[in-house]
């Protein structure tokens, strides 16, 4: 049984105000180099909060957000779920690590009924997802991994449905993943008469992997090219990539087009048909959520799919516990509870999460811990401002503005003691690769912090202002010694993914004046945010949760 009720704290009774904490997505504290937007960047208040005595850094990548090792990447989704759980757990990437060294994976039921299926009916085992090592939303080892157990299983044929990423990876990297599966690939058909192929494809930002419903276009996109092969036909997976870059100069994989490989006759090689299995090998949910339902949901009004073919559909894992998507999935999720947004709902705390489409149930659905819907609707108030349909480089402002008018109309309303927000600019701007507009995006979010803290001071409350990762603080590769890496006419090489760097964190308030930083707190990471924010509210953090960030008295 939990005991949901928070105890006050009785040395620091709380601010008088709201208190906020405002998520500068992607803005991470680089090397102050020439790609470094964020160093770049004139941001005189984001200057002048770091001047101030209440300053710290966060650890947003590795460990410290329950990925596998401090060499991965912190993303979105992870530092959402720390950001809103006040606790580490074990994410997505561990857990199907050690589903498959374990066996456990292949030893489970969903596992068994989609070797039986296609055993029993001689149809293809398809694998759709993501091809890189990011360890984001997927990993190519565990591709091949599924790839190695179907063969050993004496499946006899099986086609690969490949999403080129160049986002959470180099920009033009998705020849080096093509040559690596393809030589699996290749292995594995060379004996015993088993057929495995690439059958389609396409960069993840066309093809399939939209997210919180902002283009269904690029689902449907998907759907025509993995499901019934429709689209432009190439020999190989190669030719396609190598083809669209020879016609347009400077297209990023994240960018290309979808692909349909084809035999000698113009057919397709791998169309998703009647009888067959389908693994999306996704582990990360929001991005294979709208596929899944695709291939799941009997009322499905967002496309016309024409006639679904009859398959046995499976996530890597579940992708939404509340939603049941998918309706089968191959790992288990991480169980997150007692979040910092239920806490406050059970007792009776009024809460707003605010940003646009792009980042909405990142201040939602992980925040609240891979949650979907209100813990008490009449206690919550969730706004979506919807975000623009162009590439983010041409508009590197978004919606902050609509952000910013938003939250401060709500704090001035009086409905919500706690308030969070996004600010999408410095990670999907970041994510383009394309510094000069990287560095509006970080200039916008301190123009609109400009406003915002004004109102925190006539409203007598505290702002915590940080980042759930690194992405515009590097905007170029570097090599192992530092330097930049340069293409053949000595460019810079444009990095698209996120980045190792902490992240800042910055509290503002006129009521804080008694705290100070706790120096017990050896290696602060953002866990540690959502007892800060119950500390500020003036009330003690449940036992399990991280500490908090500061303390009362000097």
């Amino acid at each position: 049984m939990v005991d949901w009720k928070l105890e006050r704290d009785e040395d620091f009774a709380g601010v008088a105000g709201p208190v906020v904490v405002c998520i500068m997505d992607g803005v991470g504290l680089g090397d102050r180099g020439e790609g470094d937007a964020v160093f770049r960047a004139h941001t005189p208040v984001l200057d002048r909060l770091a001047a101030a005595p209440l300053v710290t850094q966060l650890a947003a990548h590795g460990r410290a957000v329950g990925m596998p090792s401090d060499g991965d990447m912190g993303n979105s989704e992870v530092g959402h779920n720390a950001l809103g759980a006040g606790r580490t757990f074990e994410q997505g990437a561990v857990l199907v690590d050690r589903a498959l060294r374990e066996g456990t994976l292949f030893e489970g039921e969903v596992w068994r009924e989609l070797m039986a299926r296609c055993g029993n009916n001689k149809t293809p085992l398809h694998l759709l997802g993501l091809l890189s090592d990011g360890n984001v939303h997927s990993h190519i080892e565990h591709l091949i991994a599924l790839l190695r157990r179907a063969a050993s299983e004496g499946l006899s044929r099986v086609r690969v449905h490949v999403l080129l990423d160049g986002r959470d990876v180099a920009e033009t990297s998705a020849l080096e993943y093509l040559e690596q599966l393809e030589a699996v690939l290749a292995e594995l058909s060379s004996s015993d008469g088993r057929d495995y192929r690439i059958a389609s494809g396409g960069g993840r930002m066309t093809t399939t992997m939209d997210r919180y419903q902002a283009d269904w276009s690029m689902v449907e996109r998907g759907y025509c090219t993995h499901v019934r092969g429709q689209g432009r036909g190439f020999a190989s997976a190669r030719e396609a990539v190598e083809t669209f870059r020879s016609e347009q100069p400077g297209i990023i994989d994240q960018d290309l087009p979808p692909f349909v490989v084809v035999d000698a006759d113009g057919a397709p090689v791998g169309p998703i048909e009647d009888g067959a299995g389908v693994i999306c090998f996704n582990f990360r949910g929001d991005r294979a959520i709208e596929i899944s339902q695709a291939f799941d949901d009997e009322d499905f009004g967002h496309f016309e799919r024409g006639p679904r073919p009859d398959v046995l559909y499976a996530g890597m894992m579940e992708y939404d516990a509340d939603a049941r998507i998918p309706l089968r999935y191959l790992v288990t999720p991480p169980r997150i509870d007692r979040t910092l947004g239920e806490y406050l709902c059970r007792n009776r705390i009024g809460q707003l999460a605010i940003s646009e489409t792009q980042k909405f149930g990142h201040v939602t659905y992980f925040w609240n811990g891979n949650r979907s819907g209100y813990f008490d609707d009449k206690l919550e108030t969730y706004i979506e401002i919807p975000s623009d349909r162009l590439p983010f480089e041409q508009r590197p402002w978004m919606k902050a503005a609509e952000i910013s008018d938003g939250l401060i109309a709500e704090l001035r309303a009086g409905r919500a003691r706690h308030a969070r927000l996004n600010f999408a600019n410095g990670d999907m701007v970041g994510h383009t690769g394309k510094l000069d507009a990287a560095i509006l995006a970080v200039q916008t979010v301190d123009l609109c912090l400009a406003r915002i803290l004004p109102v925190i001071d006539e409203l007598g409350g505290a702002i915590i202002v940080t980042a759930d990762h690194g992405n515009a603080d590097q905007m170029f590769e570097l090599a192992s010694d530092g330097s930049i890496r340069r293409d053949a006419r000595e460019r810079p090489r444009a990095k698209t993914s996120h980045t190792l760097n902490p992240v800042p964190c910055y509290f503002h308030g006129a009521g804080l004046g008694r705290l100070s930083l706790d120096p017990t707190v050896q290696q602060p990471s953002l866990s540690n945010v959502a007892a800060t924010v119950l500390q500020l509210l003036g009330y003690r953090a449940p036992a399990d949760f991280e500490p908090s960030l500061l303390r009362f008295g000097g």
